[in-house]
């Protein structure tokens, strides 16, 4: 959520970093500002749309200035406003500066400030960090920053402006995402790659408590004691194209057609003749048989993936597997040892709930195993293993091809552990292998049928209430695919495992409403024809999704979507993307701005 842009350089940086924070609109926003160092400090910001703010500034050729920051804001502490919107100068104007991230104790020091003079004109928790630069201000502009950031308790990336050095801006990161892009002559940072991705592939990923000194021509990093750090110099290898529409009309649903490709990125790398390779896992057979208990623990999709998680672990592992949401897991005083293996699951790698939710197991010398798309990220950095899923970016809120290679990573850890502890013999793995081998060409097959999808989303846009069934899998899947709805469409949405409906909500069905029924896995099917019945004897409209030749499905339906048929613990990666495909279509139908839905925001680094 929010997105921060830097430049210092040669050129006019005003049209560079509104260039930047356009490539970050993906990450939800609802207010944009720029400030630029000329003989001042001009700061121009506006709430709404970046395009407001930029036909303000006409394309930023009205602001002059070689040096500045930039941020799209996401509303925590303060209604959207121009007043509440970033950069926030301190009272003397001797400061400047953007924020990602949430003060968690910026009452206490709103409080201590006002008492010595201090006055605010905004809401926000940001222009306590201005003001408290300016009250530490010594003239040595380093030592400050230390100083005012050595006072703040919760997550911050800033991007500071001081009025006494024309050559220079600085930057520091604390549990909230922030890179340094390093061109020729030129240097940036950025709260997420595509940000300066046409402009530079070099970047140093800023790690905690450093601190960045930026210039045109050089980039000093140092501690808290003001010690030099080296960094390395990654590059970035995606192809500009990645972070681009590529001619469709929305990020996501240029996201759902990359799916099979993600997918073989993620799978196939890892299979060796017949057995898995999960790249540096250092994990020993030793090690997993003294686990006596799982976690998996998510945000949102990510969460829905730890639900399908539990169900195959625990079939192929025979071992205790307990999801958890991560906003709710730090504070549930988790049964968590040595004994413990934790699987954190996280696009961004900079999730704050989940970010929260390691270190608390860490500190109870649990076993931590990530699984997450960017590479150097926070959640990597910490845990004991990281699997990539090498997805490539993903930009639309709303999470496809993220969801899936998280879904084949849970798959090739199960069979990786499974082989490890002898749970499954040789022939059974080859035979899984095989089959995984197969799975991005059965999604394409799921895709090149998509016309059937947006012919259904066509008749049923309009629904008010919609609801998802599902058993076992599928219930797990019903979640995810009731959450794309409901986030990109604002339709009212549910997801129920099929024998729970009748103890209450069934009373919410009547004449004409959709019920999604999942009905994949083969040793349910009759139970779940039986929950359809008791919802279509009340007047639901049936849409259920099985395994091709299951012609026994169209008897209580009213439309089926036939899906290849595999392995029932690979199918999730076949049921969800008609799921998602039935989202984006219905959106579309509704005229909604489907990258950029409501309230909600890409990377979400605030509790």
């Amino acid at each position: 959520m929010c997105g921060i842009m830097g430049y210092v350089g040669s050129s006019k940086a005003a049209p560079i970093l509104l260039e930047g924070l356009a490539k970050l609109e993906y990450r939800g926003y609802d207010s944009a500002g720029i400030a630029v160092f000329d003989k001042d400090i001009n700061i121009a910001k506006a709430k709404g749309r970046l395009q407001i703010l930029s036909d303000m500034v006409d394309g930023g050729e009205k602001i002059e200035g070689c040096m500045g920051i930039g941020h799209t804001r996401w509303a925590t502490h303060g209604e959207p406003s121009d007043v509440n919107s970033h950069p926030h100068y301190s009272q003397n104007k001797t400061f400047a500066i953007v924020h990602n991230g949430i003060i968690e104790n910026y009452l206490k020091l709103k409080n201590e400030l006002m008492e010595k003079g201090f006055k605010f004109v905004s809401q926000t928790d940001t222009e306590i960090v201005a003001n408290l630069l300016e009250y530490y201000y010594n003239g040595n502009i380093l030592d400050t920053i230390i100083k005012a950031t050595s006072r703040l308790e919760g997550s911050y990336a800033l991007g500071i402006l001081c009025q006494d050095d024309k050559n220079n801006f600085y930057a520091v990161r604390k549990d909230s995402p922030l890179i340094i892009g390093l061109g020729k002559g030129e240097n940036y940072i950025a709260s997420d790659i595509p940000a300066i991705l046409s402009r530079t592939r070099s970047v140093y990923m800023l790690e905690e408590n450093e601190f960045a000194i930026i210039s045109s021509d050089s980039v000093k990093i140092v501690d808290s004691n003001k010690q030099p750090i080296e960094k390395t110099v990654r590059t970035i290898n995606w192809d500009v194209s990645a972070a681009e529409k590529g001619g469709y009309d929305s990020f996501m649903f240029k996201e759902i057609m990359e799916e099979p490709k993600a997918i073989r990125d993620t799978i196939h790398p890892r299979l060796s003749d017949d057995s898995i390779v999960l790249d540096d896992i250092t994990l020993t057979k030793e090690q997993l048989e003294k686990f006596n208990k799982i976690y998996i623990v998510g945000c949102g999709s990510a969460y829905h993936v730890g639900m399908v998680g539990k169900y195959i672990m625990e079939k192929h592992l025979r071992i205790p597997v307990e999801v958890m949401i991560a906003s709710e897991f730090r504070y549930c005083d988790p049964i968590v040892d040595e004994k413990t293996l934790v699987i954190m699951i996280s696009q961004s790698g900079e999730t704050a709930d989940t970010l929260a939710a390691l270190r608390e197991c860490k500190k109870r010398n649990a076993r931590i195993l990530s699984i997450v798309n960017v590479v150097g990220s926070s959640i990597a950095n910490e845990s004991n293993d990281v699997i990539y899923t090498w997805a490539g970016p993903e930009i639309a809120v709303a999470t496809t091809k993220a969801y899936s290679t998280q879904l084949t990573v849970i798959y090739l850890i199960a069979l990786y552990i499974a082989d490890k502890l002898g749970k499954i013999t040789k022939e059974e793995l080859k035979q899984y292998i095989t089959a995984l081998r197969k799975l991005p060409d059965q999604v394409q097959q799921v895709i090149d049928k998509k016309d059937e999808i947006e012919a259904l989303a066509k008749k049923y846009y309009q629904s008010s209430n919609v609801f998802f069934l599902g058993r076992n899998y599928d219930y797990a899947v019903a979640m995810e695919g009731s959450l794309k709805l409901k986030e990109i469409s604002y339709i009212h949405s549910e997801a129920y495992a099929a024998g729970e409906l009748k103890h209450g909500t069934i009373s919410l069905i009547e004449d004409g409403t959709l019920v999604v029924s999942l009905a994949t896995c083969d040793k349910l099917f009759d139970k779940m024809m039986s929950n359809v019945k008791e919802v279509k004897a009340r007047g639901a409209v049936i849409f259920s999704l099985a395994k091709e030749g299951n012609k026994a499905v169209e008897q209580e339906s009213d439309y089926v979507f036939y899906l290849p048929d595999t392995f029932d613990m690979l199918l999730p990666s076949l049921t969800v993307t008609p799921l998602q495909l039935f989202g984006y279509y219905v959106a579309k139908a509704r005229g909604y701005d489907i990258d950029k839905p409501r309230n909600l925001a890409k990377s979400v680094t605030v509790e």
